[in-house]
């Protein structure tokens, strides 16, 4: 008799990611962020065994508009990105980029910065509606951000019989939330450059979304 259908879904931290690949990027003097998620997260199945099937993964991050007055195309690169990743299965959940005034002591002055809005929040209500809808049985949180362990240990406890594990992106390892968790795994460098999509990466209808040539 065969064993049962392990069900694992990937919870992406968009931006936890995104400056891990930087860091990978400057140190392997090689292009990383055209990132095929869908072999990467694939490629670590095995982790959970012979039965283990990706159920589904989430790629969850904000279109940095405000950044196209001093980088042009900004944003438009990272929405033909997120294109590429629904195109292949990827579920995108987009968050917002909201003012905020910070005061500086030496100029004096009030500064305005943007700060990333409900994108820790967006992974912890996804990650407690897939258990109460029972569409997992190993959820997967690529991240090193500590902001998401509240929602980790509600989910233990209302859960126990579902595991959730850290895939810590490459530089983003965390010892809180290892301690946490039954199991963990880092992310390695050499994993980002192979894992890449294709360039071009051609979508169902036929058209084409060309790598930036600066990725």
């Amino acid at each position: 008799m065969s064993s049962a259908i392990v069900r694992v879904t990937f919870l992406v931290d968009g931006f936890n990611l995104y400056h891990s690949l930087r860091q990978a990027e400057s140190e392997l003097g090689a292009s990383t962020k055209w990132l095929d998620l869908r072999s990467l997260c694939t490629s670590y199945l095995y982790t959970f065994g012979k039965t283990a099937r990706l159920e589904r993964i989430y790629y969850f991050s904000a279109l940095a508009t405000y950044r196209d007055s001093s980088r042009p195309g900004s944003s438009a690169r990272h929405s033909s990105y997120v294109e590429c990743l629904q195109s292949s299965g990827i579920i995108p959940e987009l968050g917002r980029f909201k003012v905020k005034y910070v005061y500086c002591r030496t100029c004096q002055q009030r500064n305005q910065h943007y700060e990333e809005k409900e994108t820790d929040v967006a992974i912890s209500v996804r990650l407690i509606e897939l258990l109460l809808k029972d569409e997992a049985d190993i959820l997967v949180l690529v991240t090193g951000d500590t902001d998401l362990a509240p929602a980790v240990r509600t989910a233990q406890r209302l859960y126990p019989t579902k595991e959730i594990c850290f895939a810590f992106p490459y530089k983003r390892q965390n010892s809180e939330l290892e301690k946490m968790v039954r199991r963990h795994f880092k992310i390695h460098k050499r994993e980002y450059r192979k894992h890449q999509l294709p360039d071009p990466f051609v979508l169902p209808g036929g058209r084409k979304i060309r790598k930036p040539s600066h990725w």
